[in-house]
């Protein structure tokens, strides 16, 4: 036994500034980007109807005031603890208010006010050092009228991209498409009765459809029910699409999760041209932790492989009518490689009687042919 004297007491430190930046790196795009798209779904996660962005180069401020629920004095003070959250597993397209909590690597300061019926409080927060982001009671400036959040940020780079107005406006209209297009007002309309206005300077953004000389639309049914599970559309253009439209997207509640073809494991001949947006509100129980992708093991993983499946075959229905299947332009596969994948197509059949996530591994084709979909390396599913 050693003495009590000689027992030195220890402490657990965190290096703050590193875990933000591991927080940052499991975002795909730039840090303001995040920032911006984090806030938005935090704001309509409150069941916020208006959302407004003002942008101060002369200040160096960038601030957005919604008209959501607010919070009370505890949770605001607990909304400074990077690990907390008071949001519900499987709830929501926000992730316990990160887009905030990002801003600290980032900004000089970030002031946060909110009101909730008699609560009207505001703090203000920053990065001291590597280790400590203290963070103060402060009065409240007034930016909200009666109800709702308000958060300004005061950037350290004078020329930051969350100054800049057409920044704001490009990345909500990619990351919060189905919100700014007015074919998902109907779909939208039980989750946003009173809908979503978004501003940005005073400016409120027009909704923009998007059009294309081929257009179809995409609607899932699932478990026989009269209304669709999922709607969205599939369009192809003459011409190639601009890098950030190529691809079927994936959204929920509004919030465009993937975009691409990656995802759906399926390619069109002409991939170049032919785009889309579905819209699956029952995807959002289905959400990874930091709402950036879909679950795929366990239930709510069946929930998202059984709607990606059915998109599948509504997908290659359409491109069929266009002629534009990929399957119908491969190079068969070599004489001594189709007997093998014979056999693995019937192990999988058989198996996916047990485990029925395995039949989305082998593709029906026509005349009842089966043939087992094997994946490149480092392709995503």
């Amino acid at each position: 036994m050693f003495p009590s004297s000689s027992i030195a007491m220890g402490e657990t430190r965190v290096d703050l500034r590193h875990l933000l930046e591991d927080l940052r790196d499991a975002y795909p795009g730039s840090i303001e980007e995040t920032i911006l798209t984090e806030i938005v779904a935090n704001s309509l996660d409150s069941g916020a109807t208006q959302i407004r962005f003002d942008c101060d180069t002369a200040q160096r401020t960038m601030t957005a005031i919604d008209n959501g629920s607010g919070m009370q004095r505890r949770d605001l003070a607990r909304y400074h603890d990077i690990a907390s959250s008071t949001k519900t597993r499987g709830e929501g397209i926000g992730f316990a208010g990160v887009g905030i909590k990002l801003g600290l690597l980032v900004c000089e300061e970030v002031l946060t006010e909110t009101r909730r019926g008699a609560n009207h409080v505001a703090t203000t927060w920053h990065m001291a050092s590597r280790h400590r982001a203290p963070w103060k009671w402060t009065p409240a400036p007034g930016m909200v009228a009666e109800r709702g959040t308000a958060v300004r940020l005061t950037v350290d780079n004078a020329l930051s991209p969350l100054l800049d107005p057409g920044f704001l406006e490009g990345t909500l209209r990619r990351h919060f498409q189905p919100l700014l297009d007015p074919a998902f007002d109907q779909s939208l309309a039980p989750h946003y009765p009173k809908g979503i206005a978004i501003a940005i300077n005073g400016r409120t953004l027009e909704k923009q459809p998007w059009q294309a000389p081929l257009q179809a639309p995409l609607e899932i049914r699932l478990m026989r029910k009269r209304k669709p599970s999922a709607f969205g559309y599939l369009l192809r253009d003459d011409a190639a699409l601009p890098e950030e439209r190529r691809g079927l997207a994936i959204s929920t509640y509004g919030k465009v999760i993937r975009r691409g073809w990656d995802w759906l494991g399926m390619t069109p001949s002409t991939p170049e041209r032919v785009g889309g947006l579905i819209e699956v509100p029952d995807l959002a129980a289905c959400l990874t932790l930091n709402k950036g992708d879909f679950i795929r093991v366990g239930p709510r993983g069946a929930t998202y492989l059984g709607f990606r499946k059915a998109i599948q075959e509504a997908v290659a229905r359409q491109l069929g009518a266009w002629g534009d299947e990929r399957g119908s332009v491969e190079e068969a596969p070599p004489k001594e490689v189709r007997p093998l994948q014979r056999d693995l197509a019937q192990v999988l059949e058989d198996l996916a009687l047990d485990f029925p996530l395995l039949a989305s591994l082998v593709e029906q084709r026509a005349g009842g042919a089966k043939t087992f979909t094997a994946r490149h390396r480092g392709e995503n599913s």
